[in-house]
């Protein structure tokens, strides 16, 4: 078995289409658009290497590709959490023995540029797809969220590689009521706060954007793994995600006119690119744009509140507004998530809305010893 790099367009074509080998057959798996693949992993369309570098390697048994992995360094991880970490994630393989030669590959490259700690699965960093399932297999992915074989956690275990922390995934029926407690907290915070909750606004795009960026980084600081996004990224995911905005859905927390968190939904388009197997073109479009408006399920990407502002009763205000949006909606179920395990108050206020946990991922990583010297 070899591993090679990835150097030409043809090798990052074949980089992008593995999957489709390894899931044949899977009626679960939902693959991504070749095209968007693309962009996220060429420098100059994805703004992530604006501040990072990336190599992409494949697996080969003769002339079979049999896995494949990226393995990446992130300047501003490194410089916000104060550590040299290597991230690898796009990672699949079709035996124990071709992974472990990827990780083993990846593990090379991290230690000479001098990474402190291999880890992932990071595709590339915590604000992307991220973590490797363990629990939940039975269980479509929903949008962004990642996807695997039952197998790969045993093989990556036995790679040598160790958990640094587990990511839940809850699932909501809208149909069930909000607890009582989180109504009473809306309308008293409605009330007496001055707080206005209010869609995004389609005409005012860019502007509501910019509010996104006021509040994200500063809600999700203190998170584990976490990254600032810089305003060209939040850009660029904005772009990406908004044809399939619902602007109920996208909900503002605002004091005085100044937003102070914000709430993020989406129907979970995953749904409705099943059956296009990574393919928009030719007739691919027509069928997203057909199956997109009919989607009844969603995920709760998001919901923060700035600094300085927590504890005051807006993300119960933030949950009413949107359930009631849901509701008119018809929508029928909800996946929420991730949250980190050890995120308790989070966690246990999704319990009280009725949560299951259904899904859990895991991060892994390995200390990597300094390169020889010489």
């Amino acid at each position: 078995m070899d591993v090679v790099s990835v150097v030409s367009p043809k090798d990052l074509a074949r980089f992008i289409r593995l999957p489709h080998s390894i899931y044949a057959g899977d009626p679960l798996w939902v693959a991504p658009l070749d095209s968007d693949e693309r962009a996220r992993l060429t420098p100059g369309k994805n703004p992530f290497f604006e501040h990072a570098e990336a190599a992409y390697f494949l697996a080969r048994d003769g002339a079979k590709d049999v896995g494949r992995i990226a393995v990446s360094i992130d300047r501003n991880h490194d410089a916000f959490q104060g550590e040299r970490q290597a991230a690898f994630g796009f990672l699949e393989a079709e035996s124990a023995a071709a992974l472990a030669e990827l990780l083993q590959t990846a593990e090379r490259w991290a230690s000479a540029r001098g990474a402190e700690v291999l880890r992932g699965p990071l595709n590339f960093t915590t604000n992307d797809d991220c973590g490797l399932l363990i629990r939940g297999f039975e269980h479509s992915p929903a949008l962004l969220m990642p996807y695997n074989k039952p197998s790969y956690p045993t093989w990556v275990d036995a790679a040598g590689m160790k958990k640094a922390k587990d990511l839940y995934a809850f699932r909501i029926s809208v149909a069930n009521p909000l607890p009582d407690q989180i109504v009473r907290v809306a309308e008293k915070v409605r009330a007496h706060h001055g707080i206005v909750v209010r869609p995004l606004s389609m005409k005012r795009f860019d502007e509501d954007l910019g509010r996104v960026k006021e509040v994200y980084n500063s809600a999700w600081e203190n998170n584990w793994g976490f990254v600032p996004m810089t305003d060209h990224e939040i850009d660029h995911m904005a772009a990406q995600l908004k044809p399939a905005v619902v602007p109920g859905m996208v909900l503002f927390a605002e004091i005085e006119g100044k937003p102070v968190g914000f709430v993020l939904a989406l129907p979970d388009v995953n749904q409705a690119l099943r059956p296009l197997r990574g393919r928009l073109f030719p007739l691919g479009v027509f069928r997203l744009l057909w199956s997109l408006p009919r989607v009844r399920d969603g995920r709760l990407m998001a919901l923060g509140v700035r600094a300085g502002y927590r504890r005051r009763g807006i993300e119960a205000l933030l949950i009413h507004d949107l359930h009631r949006t849901l509701i008119a909606k018809s929508y029928v179920d909800f996946e929420v998530g991730w949250t980190l395990e050890d995120n308790d108050l989070v966690n246990r206020l999704i319990e009280t809305m009725r949560g299951e946990h259904y899904k859990t991922y895991r991060i892994y990583e390995r200390r990597l010893a300094p390169p020889p010297v010489g």
